[in-house]
């Protein structure tokens, strides 16, 4: 591979189609599209400041970089990525791609970050603000997740996560297929309309958690006091809660066992649903 060092790059595509290369301590200045399609390319301890400097570049690793906030939507339509130890400052990354790999990150900006990636692998990332990240995206694992962006995993197929703490509203809404291990999550209305969902080991706090689902579990999950109207329009639930519950409202099927329950509400057009709702027998 031949390598590309301490240079700074301005104008339009200043490094298009470039492949088998290693770019070490470079800048993009300015302009658009620095670094478009390419392949094979490794970028180390460099700088960017352009707007969409990484298009259509298949098999990169990114290590040691900073994208500021003007290099907004910087990379998109890049197949087979793994970036490590970076900071991203600017809004829109990673969109329309397949197997992308993040670990050590931060992203300030996170509006409409992993919207429709296909094979994505978080550890140790940081989200901050901004809206939507992770919209119609599928095929997920994550690993160690801190974030404070609003509306996080939606319309998300195949998703596991681990060691994440989630401060938000309207989480995992209209997913399928999802698993939380080992978790905190922060806010209201907690995965409505999704199916399919697990929650293991996790702690929930906000209004009106898991409404209007079909297949959810869980397992050795905890509570916040504020945790009220749950379950409500709920099929297929196979809850056991460690702790207390504050309120139950119109579940359809399945069971529900805590220790204990404050109240359990039903209207009265869902008063013939069947859902079992029991307190755990103290010994």
């Amino acid at each position: 591979m031949k390598t590309i060092s301490n240079q700074s790059f301005g104008g339009e595509r200043p490094l298009f189609g470039c492949h088998d290369t290693i770019l070490d301590d470079i800048t993009i200045t300015d302009g658009e599209s620095g670094i478009k399609c390419c392949h094979d390319i490794e970028c180390h301890n460099s700088k960017f400041y352009g707007k969409y400097p990484w298009w259509h570049v298949d098999h990169s690793l990114i290590t040691n970089c900073y994208f500021a906030p003007e290099s907004r939507s910087a990379i998109w339509y890049s197949d087979n990525m793994l970036m490590k130890d970076s900071t991203i400052d600017g809004p829109k990354f990673f969109r329309e791609m397949h197997n992308l790999e993040l670990e050590n990150v931060k992203i300030t900006d996170a509006d409409e970050t992993f919207w429709r990636v296909d094979g994505l692998k978080l550890r140790n990332v940081e989200l901050h603000q901004g809206t939507y990240p992770f919209m119609f995206s599928k095929n997920i694992y994550v690993d160690g997740l801190t974030s404070d962006a609003k509306y996080v995993f939606q319309y998300c197929r195949n998703v596991e996560v681990h060691n994440a703490r989630i401060t938000t509203k309207d989480s995992f809404w209209e997913c399928d297929n999802v698993t939380v291990y080992d978790s905190e999550l922060n806010g209201e209305y907690l995965a409505w309309h999704s199916k399919n969902i697990k929650f293991v080991r996790c702690h929930i706090s906000g209004e009106q958690p898991l409404c209007y689902m079909d297949n959810v579990t869980l397992e050795d999950c905890t509570f916040d006091a504020a945790c009220d109207r749950m379950f409500e329009d709920c099929t297929n639930i196979k809850a056991d809660i460690k702790g207390s519950v504050t309120n139950i409202k119109n579940p359809v099927s399945g069971f529900i066992t805590a220790d204990s329950i404050g109240s359990v509400t039903y209207n009265e057009f869902a008063k013939g649903h069947s859902c079992l709702i029991t307190e755990r027998q103290k010994a």
